[in-house]
């Protein structure tokens, strides 16, 4: 009894320290992906470039960690996984490290790809995490407790970066965040076991270089898309082509080759492209009205509240991201006890229910009512919806191939993200009224992404259920 006791009590203590390890790894990459907003304005200042070329930098982080999410987590079943997140955690360091001694736009933007090799960070995490935590409510719990910091490390992040770039310049901010890569990186090393497929041989790198290319070419084809005017279309619609071409030649290599990156016949069932479809048209619903709508309309003097960009973050998106922060770990422990898809569903629901309570609200001016909105949508998009999609990539992927479908699933939050600007930003240009004090603009960019909300709440209703993770299974 004293033995059995002991066991329990000193798995209890490895878990607690593997937590602790890989919590930090997700806080670590999620300031390179929220902190320096704060500090663009001083980047454009030191450096002396445009918002356009430090925008472009902005770009080329989120473009790289889409990318790097791709194989990543599936050479951590092939050499490793402690092996691949602590090599990502390191080029992340040395990112922030180039970044804070760039001199130049360029030498900026190099530092800024290498950071976004932290991308599949998140994901990777929970795939470790459940190898040594396999019953599924303290999983569900666990999971929200890591994914949580994905929406915003509580508002605490942004608020720090302005104060870091405002005292002591945009360097301070990019010493911190290689401060806290390197933690990181030496918690993941010496607090993390060692863990990957046994039948995992070789890496496809010619399936990887294929899937690169299409999703790159759509990622950057996207965000040329979101200039509306301004965008070079025929560059838009040449890398269109590109990805429908290598996409193509992808599928086929993977149909053929003897150690496919994602075997076809996982491509084709409800448990890969069902969650996929989802994500997407989640993130296109939601992201661009939290991360870019709402905080301009607090920031617009004449249409909205007439804000400054600190008291836009601290009446939006710090409510927002406390709220999300708050409610993960009880989300995903709801999600192993009363089913992933119920409990996503919930959360969409919640957030269309949020967002029309902003439309309705938008031309009163309140304060108020701008905040609860934001504090309904970081819980029941970031604190649920969010939290039970990372989940699903996790517990929905084949067991031969565990690390394929969290990558895929990462793909799928960063496009969504790219579509999210690039759809409701033009609904907002198309619909932009001659009164410039009229908040139209605004309204009909945010319908727009309740309706896309609605079609991911249809398509939720595809995706299989996760017995094997559900108590109730």
């Amino acid at each position: 009894m004293a033995r059995g006791a002991d066991a329990t009590g000193n798995r209890t203590v490895r878990v607690g320290v593997l937590v602790t390890a890989l919590l930090t790894a997700c806080v670590a990459f999620q300031l390179n992906a929220s902190m320096l907003s704060p500090a663009l304005r001083s980047i454009q200042s030191s450096l002396h470039a445009t918002a356009a070329e430090v925008g472009l930098t902005q770009t080329a982080f989120f473009t790289s960690a889409a990318l790097f999410s791709l194989f990543l987590p599936r050479l951590g079943d092939v050499i490793g996984r402690r092996k691949v997140l602590v090599g990502m955690l390191a080029l992340m360091a040395v990112g922030c490290v180039v970044a804070a001694l760039a001199t130049s736009v360029p030498m900026l933007f190099a530092g800024r790809i290498l950071q976004g090799a932290s991308g599949p960070a998140v994901p990777l995490c929970l795939i470790m995490l459940r190898v040594e935590v396999t019953e599924p409510k303290r999983y569900g719990t666990l999971l929200g407790v890591l994914t949580a910091v994905n929406g915003g490390v509580a508002g605490v992040d942004s608020l720090a970066g302005g104060f870091l770039a405002d005292k002591h310049g945009f360097q301070a901010v990019f010493w911190a965040m290689a401060a806290v890569a390197a933690i990181a990186t030496v918690m993941a090393a010496t607090m993390t076991p060692e863990s990957k497929v046994a039948n995992a041989k070789r890496m496809d790198w010619p399936g990887v270089g294929l899937l690169v290319v299409s999703v790159g070419s759509l990622l950057i084809a996207l965000n040329e898309a979101g200039k509306l005017a301004a965008a070079n279309w025929s560059l838009v619609a040449g890398l269109t082509v590109i990805a429908a071409i290598s996409f193509g030649l992808f599928w086929r290599t993977e149909a053929r080759g003897s150690h496919p990156l994602v075997a076809t016949r996982h491509l084709k069932v409800r448990s890969t492209w069902a969650i996929l479809l989802t994500t997407v048209l989640t993130m296109t619903g939601v992201f661009a009205v939290m991360n870019g709508l709402i905080p301009a309309f607090a920031q617009d003097a004449k249409a909205g509240l007439g804000m400054t960009a600190e008291q836009s973050a601290w009446w939006t998106l710090t409510p927002y991201a406390l709220a999300g922060l708050a409610m993960g770990p009880l989300a995903g422990r709801l999600a192993a006890t009363f089913g992933y898809g119920r409990v996503l569903r919930l959360g969409l629901v919640g957030a269309v229910a949020s967002i029309v309570l902003m439309i309705v609200t938008l031309p009163a001016h309140s304060h108020v009512m701008l905040l609860a909105g934001s504090l309904l949508v970081g819980i029941t998009y970031a604190g649920v919806a969010n939290i039970v999609l990372n989940g699903l990539g996790i517990v929905l992927s084949p067991r031969e191939n565990p690390g394929f479908l969290p990558g895929l699933n990462a793909g799928a939050f960063n496009l969504g993200a790219g579509l999210s600007f690039a759809v409701l930003y033009a609904v907002n240009t198309a619909v932009m009224p001659s009164d410039p004090t009229s908040s139209a603009g605004y309204t009909a960019s945010m319908i727009a992404g309740v309706v896309i909300l609605a079609a991911a709440i249809a398509t939720s209703f595809l995706i299989p259920k996760p017995t094997a993770a559900e108590a109730d299974s």
